[in-house]
């Protein structure tokens, strides 16, 4: 009888230990989705951003070759006017569905591939002052990265973006612009002469 009893008193130890040490983890996990939170925003915030910008591209191509130049301020003020509106309906959408889903999409990646120990230290790293110096820095490097790369491939990218330009409208039949293409450039496209 006394094995018996030791026997279930050690598996309620253990069942409660493990339940205990899933708490812990799944508390871990919380904590961190919970400070990835910004991230998930952004990741929305981007996503809205993404789903407009071939609209505000087409538009602002359309803007600079067909629409008169005198009217091209005020139909600019109304596309950005659109567009903004669009993006104020979208995103705390997209923000709060990103918001809802992250536990359930972020969770079981987090449980098959971290012990307890390793979202320990993840957590710890996540909150020191080593990382937020890092993340504070980390835009500067993408944009000091960003502006080198784009210099050193402008010559080469840009004559490829104005053939892919040209191209494309070919091969919808849309006019081509006397084969400039009509890909956006620093400067503004010339307006179309007058008849």
């Amino acid at each position: 009888m006394k094995k018996i009893k030791l026997a279930l008193l050690t598996v309620a130890l253990a069942s409660s230990s493990m339940a205990a040490m899933a708490q812990d983890k799944a508390t871990l996990i919380k904590q961190f989705i919970d400070i990835q939170r910004p991230g998930i925003e952004s990741l929305a915030r981007g996503l809205v951003e993404q789903s407009s910008a071939p609209i505000a591209q087409a538009g602002s191509q359309y803007l600079q070759t067909q629409v008169p130049e005198a009217k091209r301020e005020s139909a600019a003020k109304a596309a950005d006017a659109e567009l903004k509106k669009y993006f104020d309906d979208a995103y705390p959408l997209v923000r709060d569905k990103a918001v809802q889903l992250a536990p359930g999409a972020l969770t079981p990646l987090l449980e098959q591939n971290f012990s307890e120990d390793e979202l320990k230290q993840l957590l710890a790293w996540i909150n020191s002052p080593l990382s937020k110096k890092y993340q504070d820095l980390n835009p500067k490097m993408q944009t000091a990265l960003t502006e080198k790369l784009v210099a050193e491939t402008r010559g080469s990218i840009e004559p490829k973006m104005r053939a892919l330009d040209t191209n494309v409208a070919k091969a919808l039949g849309a006019p081509t612009d006397g084969g400039q293409g009509s890909a956006p450039a620093k400067a503004p496209a010339k307006a179309p002469a007058k008849k």
